[in-house]
C-alpha cells in the first residue's frame, strides 16, 4: 500500500502520515519505502499538477503497489470531475482506495 495526503504546510507531513501509518499497520498492510508521499498546497490543485500524487500513479504503473490510504478521498481530487477521472484510472489499474476519515 501506498500512503498519500495532501498537507498545508510543509514540515506537518508526519502529522498526517503518522496517523496514515498506524491505520495501515492496524489493517495488516506493508508500505514499502518511498512510497508514504505527500503534496503540500490546498486541495483544490488539480491532481495532475501535484508531484507525489503523480509519484503515486507512477507507483501505480510499475505495479509496485495495490492501493492508497488517504485521510479523504478529497486528498486525491477534490472537484467532482477531477475525482471522475482519477477515480476512473484507480479502478482501471485495481488500486484499492481506502479514506481513514471519510467524512472530512
Amino acid at each position: 500500500m501506498a500512503l498519500y495526503a495532501v498537507v498545508p504546510l510543509q514540515h506537518v507531513e508526519s502529522l498526517v502520515l503518522d496517523d496514515l501509518a498506524a491505520y495501515a499497520q492496524d489493517q495488516g498492510w506493508i508500505v514499502p519505502a518511498g512510497c508514504a508521499i505527500t503534496d503540500t498546497g490546498t486541495l483544490t490543485q488539480q491532481p495532475g499538477s501535484r508531484s507525489g500524487w503523480n509519484r503515486i500513479r507512477a507507483l501505480a504503473t510499475g505495479d509496485l503497489i495495490r492501493g492508497v490510504v488517504v485521510p479523504s478521498l478529497t486528498h486525491i481530487a477534490y472537484r467532482p470531475t477531477d475525482w471522475n477521472r482519477e477515480q476512473t484510472w484507480l479502478l482501471k489499474k485495481g488500486l484499492l482506495v481506502i479514506a481513514t476519515n471519510p467524512t472530512d
